[in-house]
């Protein structure tokens, strides 16, 4: 189930979708550790799929029913991200320089 298939559906029917998913994690996590786990990537799926389901849902919330998706926006070759201004900072340090080893002659000790 996608984002935009999310969107659509009611703030209860998030909520259960929501319940039903976390149900069918915790059931996969003892198929694992009892060893009757078939599909090993159905975890990773159900997972996703919560994740998905607790970033859409405060959207559905704030808006106060289904949002409609708004479409993608391509960025044109003007509207390029432009790099961040360097602060000057007030005082620059000189780096510290390692002390100077001691170098010893071959007949001193």
């Amino acid at each position: 189930m996608n984002a935009s298939e999310l969107r659509s559906k009611t703030q209860d029917e998030l909520n259960t979708l929501l319940n039903n998913a976390k149900k069918e994690l915790f059931n996969l996590r003892f198929q694992k550790t009892t060893g009757e786990l078939g599909n090993t990537a159905r975890v990773r799926t159900v997972r996703r799929t919560i994740a998905k389901i607790n970033t859409v849902l405060p959207e559905i919330i704030a808006a106060g029913g289904p949002v409609a998706a708004a479409p993608a926006k391509k960025e044109g070759k003007n509207e390029a991200r432009k790099p961040a201004k360097k602060v000057a900072s007030a005082e620059k340090k000189p780096a510290k320089k390692a002390p100077a080893k001691k170098t010893t002659k071959a007949g001193d000790k």
